[in-house]
């Protein structure tokens, strides 16, 4: 999606395109694991927000952000499959421009 969404997102709702690397994976010791392993634990998914309302704070636009995919809300945009969050809905941006930030921590 451009610098322009067809959309407008409202409140603090935020738009991402997921990360379709959904494929093998490889594990630190270099084992490949393929697409179909079941997996004990629930996954997270990485995504890059490409529109957010007003109100989400902790984002920004072409941020890589932390989701659980079971609680997901697809949506067809110009042919494009995005999804629909909350920004409570994140666990976690991974950005360049937090690096002089805190951690985050609360001590």
């Amino acid at each position: 999606m451009s610098e322009k969404a067809p959309i407008k997102m409202l409140h603090d709702r935020i738009l991402v395109e997921e990360d379709l690397q959904g494929g093998e994976r490889r594990s630190s010791g270099g084992i490949v694991i393929p697409a179909t392993a079941a997996m004990g634990a629930r996954r997270l998914s990485w995504s890059r927000v490409v529109a957010k309302g007003p109100h989400a704070r902790a984002v920004e636009i072409g941020d890589r952000v932390l989701f659980d995919p079971e609680d997901k809300a697809e949506v067809e945009v110009q042919g494009e499959v995005y999804v629909v969050m909350r920004e409570r809905d994140i666990h976690a941006v991974a950005a360049g421009r937090l690096e002089s930030e805190a951690t985050g921590l609360y001590l």
